[in-house]
């Protein structure tokens, strides 16, 4: 015990002289900033002094002397003036009315406990003297605690400005008697000085002097405390832990009150049923979340980390560990579901006509996305208004303030669907992230909206740029493509020539009849042939069609099903008489081309299945599978592609060659496709009639130069 004695003597003694030391220090240093807390400089200056005083005495006569206590007295009188002095530095001068009776009223009890000490201090009677002791510890907190209510008051009755320099004082003095509040409420429950407490006393000195000292600082005002999420959510665990510490510890003391065995079984239940609930509660996703969402709300100004999350964001889209195989639209749906803790999201962007289309997804396989998923007045909409929409507000009732935008039912009726982020790019719409419901859900405010709209035009940009970039290597590898393709069509032209005029030679010498008439055929299907396959190879340049006509397309797909007889079930099963605006050569090949690929990724019992109908101004002639199926991302980056071939040996030209020989046929073609559950290509090209009318209709109003009723 007089080891322990001695230690915390020595570190009394290096306490108080730290505080001494500070204090001094802090005055002489207030006193060459002149221009710092206004006109209360002096009169902190001075407060500051008899706290070095005090701290002095406590060094010179010892915690224990009852002379100490008029040293503290004298210490509290001088701040009990320097925090009236402080009311004014915002100019509250006709605000003060209410404050000074209290200032009274404190420097009164003050005066009044140096009168206690004075009168009763050379009395030797135990019972008076323990009197005296309680009443000098009532005395003393009442002077603590109407010191922090009137450095509450100074603070938060301060306007913006003056906080900014009040916030240094107002944390010192709550810093001086907070302490004393809890020192003196100890005594007077312990009958008894703290010695531990007393000795460490000092600290508090060395607390004030360091705080008014960085206040009086140039540039203080610009300083605030701002702790990183990360470390107020550790600490708010550490919290936690500590009160769930005490509990345990109060339960189990307040069990064993109960004495005999039945305090120790009633300990091991409480502690085996505690232990359980912590080990199901405590890794709770939802109460990670609910913790997080409470502690951004009141411990911070602004719910994001801005410099974490753009550290995150750019991690996120650059990434080269471990996610280096995930595409780039992948990558951009978790950079905007990081910022909103969403766990997976879908990527839609716009297709041929503008309509949005699923892209990609991310941890999201169940999402049941149409081949269509916003229509075209939808995406004009977003692209004016670049409205990020909370969908839990609008399934509430929350009326919709953008013009022809109508959510889709299959994104309503998808129960995780959450938030919908558009992506522009020069105010054009690039993409849209669908967010999944995070686990703790919460209604997105203007923080939210205003960082994911930056991180959506950021995003938009990189998507962009990668369009661009795909879109010149596609030229680069047209411009090889047709350097040897030129090569080849001029041998293939000479070859046709020759066989032309051989063609010419043997009608005129042949001198049998028979020979000459075979040799004629053959020549001539030869000829025919060259030339149909120059006219293919041109195409691989601009597409071109020969003039169109009306072609039965459900006899061309009975056609094309009848060449796979014997080879592969190829079913049609519905037809109807359509009549379509055509080049039957073009229709047979991009429908060949299709089914045979068709055929290619389904089971050899597995029937592929035709489909030629009509849809309002449009024939359809569709070619459904069963086979392996595509994923969205392959569909959108790879199958159309040129030179991009999942064949041994394939040309990769094959489906771009039929979607651009559709489009020459003012058509268009359309896929949908699942991985596992085959692929549907919709073949749509403008009824005969229709065409023809609307030939009709261009014909005239070029001519007259307006429009026809």
């Amino acid at each position: 015990m007089q080891g322990l004695s001695g230690i915390w003597s020595v570190l009394g003694v290096l306490a108080w002289s730290a505080g001494t030391l500070a204090c001094a220090l802090s005055a002489l240093w207030l006193e060459s900033r002149r221009e710092r807390y206004g006109t209360a400089r002096h009169a902190v200056g001075a407060a500051l002094a008899m706290t070095a005083l005090w701290g002095l005495a406590g060094l010179v006569i010892g915690v224990a002397n009852p002379l100490l206590e008029l040293a503290e007295a004298g210490r509290n009188l001088a701040w009990i003036f320097a925090l009236y002095r402080l009311f004014a530095v915002d100019g509250r001068h006709a605000s003060m009315r209410p404050i000074r009776p209290m200032i009274a009223a404190l420097a009164f009890v003050e005066l009044l406990q140096i009168a206690t000490q004075a009168a009763f201090a050379n009395i030797a009677n135990a019972q008076v003297t323990d009197s005296v002791f309680h009443t000098a510890m009532m005395l003393h907190l009442l002077v603590t605690t109407g010191g922090l209510v009137l450095v509450h008051n100074l603070y938060g009755g301060a306007s913006t400005q003056g906080r900014l320099v009040l916030r240094w004082p107002a944390l010192a003095l709550a810093a001086l008697w907070g302490y004393d509040l809890n020192y003196y409420t100890i005594a007077y429950l312990a009958d008894d000085n703290p010695g531990a407490l007393a000795a460490l006393r000092g600290l508090v000195g060395l607390g004030v002097g360091g705080l008014l000292a960085f206040g009086a600082a140039k540039g203080s005002e610009h300083l605030r405390f701002r702790p990183s999420r990360s470390v107020a959510f550790q600490s708010a665990s550490l919290l936690l832990i500590g009160g769930y510490l005490i509990a345990m510890v109060g339960v189990a003391q307040w069990l064993n009150f109960a004495g005999g065995d039945f305090s120790q079984l009633a300990q091991i239940a409480f502690i085996a049923l505690a232990s359980a609930t912590s080990v199901m509660i405590l890794p709770s996703r939802r109460l990670r979340g609910l913790l997080k969402v409470v502690l951004t709300k009141h411990l911070f100004q602004h719910r994001y980390d801005y410099r974490a999350e753009w550290l995150r964001f750019t991690r996120t889209i650059g990434r080269s560990g471990g996610d280096a195989g995930a595409s780039l639209e992948e990558r951009v749906i978790r950079a905007v579901a990081d910022i909103a803790d969403s766990p997976a999201g879908l990527l839609l962007t716009p297709g041929e006509g503008g309509q949005l289309e699923l892209a990609a997804r991310w941890q999201w396989p169940t999402a049941e996305v149409p081949g269509e998923a916003f229509d075209l007045a939808s995406v004009r909409a977003l692209e004016a208004s670049g409205y990020i929409t909370d969908l839990d507000q609008l399934r509430a009732g929350k009326a919709l303030n953008v013009p022809n935008f109508m959510l889709p039912a299959w994104l309503i009726a998808e129960p995780r669907a959450w938030a919908l982020v558009p992506l522009l790019h020069f105010e054009r719409l690039v993409g849209l992230v669908v967010l999944a419901r995070p686990a703790q859900t919460r209604a997105l405010d203007w923080e939210d909206f205003d960082l994911l709209r930056v991180a959506g035009q950021q995003l938009a940009s990189y998507l962009a740029e990668n369009a661009g970039q795909e879109a010149l290597a596609e030229a680069a590898r047209f411009d090889d493509f047709h350097r040897r393709i030129a090569f080849v069509m001029h041998d293939i032209k000479n070859l046709a020539s020759q066989l032309s005029l051989l063609s010419r030679n043997a009608e005129l010498h042949a001198e049998n009849p028979a020979f000459r008439a075979d040799m004629l055929v053959t020549l001539r299907n030869s000829t025919d042939k060259l030339n149909a396959m120059l006219a293919r190879l041109s195409r691989y340049g601009p597409t071109s069609v020969e003039a169109l006509e009306p072609v039965r397309a459900d006899e061309v797909a009975a056609a094309i099903a009848a060449q796979f007889k014997g080879r592969h079930d190829v079913v049609v099963v519905e037809t109807q008489p359509c009549t379509v605006s055509a080049k039957r050569e073009s229709l047979e090949q991009v429908l060949l081309h299709l089914v045979q690929n068709a055929v290619d990724a389904s089971d050899a019992a597995l029937p592929v299945f035709l489909r030629v109908t009509v849809d309002g101004l449009n024939g359809v002639i569709e070619v459904v599978d069963s086979g392996t199926g595509m994923s969205a991302e392959f569909v959108r980056n790879r199958l159309f592609r040129p030179f991009d071939s999942t064949k041994s040996g394939g040309f990769g030209i094959g489906a771009y060659e039929a979607r651009e020989l559709v489009r020459a046929m003012n058509g268009r073609l359309d896929v949908e496709s699942r991985e596992g559950l085959g692929s549907r290509f919709a073949i749509r090209l403008p009824l005969a009639e229709a065409a023809q009318l609307l030939e009709t209709y261009s014909s005239k109003t070029a001519k007259t130069g307006k429009k026809v009723a």
